[in-house]
């Protein structure tokens, strides 16, 4: 089952009780809207509240919340609107909201300090930005985000193509996990030392939109568009549909040529968001589980596709799947200006640094140094050998504007880490030396232990952008530097 609580001598999944398909819908309640000219205003409150995280016979759990609800409201406009967004603060903390994917202006970001002042209990903040493309984006605090996104605080953003590809159904689920103690109360032992010095925190109940599922209804020959999007802290997810086979049409809010995925495993790190075609072919009455498989030896059933008796059609359907393309700059590798960046730290740090040393050139060197200052009470995760200690830093790449950059990024530690770049989205053009078959655009690129990646972009948003690793934890111990893109743009 999705849900485990601890136990005192060991975890165990729990059966939970039957789920109505209605909760595998986001709630909308709560959010209102206002259609003015082009302008779709809404209003999130953030406060604490309650959520049934558990199924009976646990209660309820206390929570951080959008509007009362977990996930937040689904945020859904059209390709090109203009969102405006007011957020009140009603936590007793500081708080800001960051669009993850969306390439907003650099004020609209939501950093706190980098790029606006954190929004001050009981005050409001408003955002403002055009929906310049069409995706699934989230949204989410970049403020103390290790606790507040581990509390409950993200939702979707929806932006639809202007003609969205033909489905019966377009559904979107948000996932994430917790760490429950056995009354299903939040456990508060965020920051701990090995969490941060690992892989993060890993929670033991695993949620869709909020909810442990049983069963998602379907029907025979039904083909559903479903948005994946990744809100835990830590968790990566590897999703087997068994005997489907679902098409990925768009990563991280970008189109991508229509391809089944590698191994038959649908991969989100944290933050990370999946668009895929399913194509509902199994028998009437059956039940087909889905089972997330990234974890050795862990693998559990995350949710059942429920057939009705009656098939709402005999077969699949030949509608097009091909998403039109965002009005994204198409990278110049030819005239592209190359940057080096290591990734290091975390617990065997030292030993992956060495293994790597000859592959990694000159950019290793003063890497093991870093190693010591972690050994000795300093950071634990470094981007080329500077740990970060909060949002505002001294850029550490200028990227000038208007340029094709590439960014050769070597993950030189025995962990993943899902990278994410503010501001922009970027093509993923080769692995480990190998180019990538889709040169997929993405904003948050995984990266296993050991692996060089290379991300290719046009710096065409101007600001200070955030560029860090989204395991929460990995951020908040230093993984986590800023690119600097001038307002100007240079002429040669």
């Amino acid at each position: 089952m999705a849900l485990y609580l601890p136990a005192p001598t060991r975890r165990t999944f729990l059966t939970s009780a039957a789920a109505a398909a209605a909760s595998m819908v986001l709630p909308v309640s709560g959010l209102r809207t206002a259609r003015a000219a082009s302008v779709k205003e809404f209003r999130l409150r953030t406060a604490p509240g309650k959520a049934r995280l558990a199924p009976e016979p646990y209660g309820e759990t206390s929570v951080w919340s959008y509007n009362g609800t977990v996930p937040g409201p689904e945020i859904r406009v059209r390709h090109g609107d203009r969102l405006r967004v007011i957020v009140e603060n009603a936590l007793d903390e500081e708080t800001t909201v960051h669009w993850h994917g969306v390439r907003t202006p650099n004020a609209m970001d939501g950093v706190p300090h980098l790029t606006q002042v954190p929004v001050a209990p009981g005050e409001t903040f408003t955002y403002e930005f055009d929906a310049v493309d069409a995706g699934t984006f989230w949204y989410h605090p970049h403020q103390s985000s290790t606790v507040q996104v581990g509390r409950g605080l993200y939702g979707p953003l929806i932006i639809e193509e202007a003609e969205p590809v033909r489905v019966d159904r377009d559904v979107t689920w948000v996932l994430d996990d917790w760490r429950l103690t056995k009354s299903a109360v939040i456990s508060d032992d965020f920051g701990n030392r090995h969490d941060m010095m690992h892989n993060g925190r890993v929670g033991n109940t695993v949620t869709i939109n909020g909810r442990v599922p049983e069963d998602f209804s379907v029907r025979g020959g039904e083909r559903i568009r479903l948005r994946l999007i990744n809100a835990a802290n830590a968790r990566i997810f590897a999703l087997d549909f068994i005997d489907h086979e679902p098409v990925v049409i768009a990563i991280d809010g970008q189109p991508v040529t229509p391809h089944t995925s590698k191994d038959g495993l649908v991969v989100l790190g944290p933050a990370m968001r999946v668009d895929l075609i399913l194509d509902m072919t199994g028998a009437p009455g059956n039940q087909v589980a889905i089972i997330d498989r990234f974890y050795e030896r862990l693998e559990y059933r995350l949710v059942n596709l429920a057939y009705a008796a009656e098939p709402l059609r005999d077969g699949t359907q030949d509608w097009p799947i091909e998403l039109p393309a965002n009005p994204l700059a198409e990278p110049d590798l030819g005239a592209a200006v190359r940057h080096e960046v290591i990734f290091n730290g975390g617990m065997m740090g030292q030993m992956v640094m060495a293994e790597m040393g000859g592959s990694m050139g000159d950019a290793s060197r003063g890497m093991m140094g870093s190693m010591m200052n972690m050994m000795t009470g300093g950071g634990m995760w470094f981007v080329n050998g500077k740990a970060a200690t909060g949002h505002v830093m001294e850029p550490f790449l200028m990227l000038k504007r208007g340029q094709t950059h590439v960014i050769a990024m070597t993950n030189a530690t025995a962990w993943h880490h899902p990278i994410h770049l503010h501001g922009h989205s970027f093509r993923v053009i080769s692995r480990d030396g190998q180019p990538t078959a889709h040169r997929e655009w993405q904003d948050t690129v995984l990266m296993a232990p050991r692996e060089k990646v290379e991300i290719a972009f046009v710096a065409d948003n101007p600001g200070d952008w955030m560029f860090h690793c989204h395991i929460l934890e990995h951020q908040a111990a230093g993984m986590m530097g800023v690119f600097r893109v001038p307002e100007k743009e240079e002429r040669t």
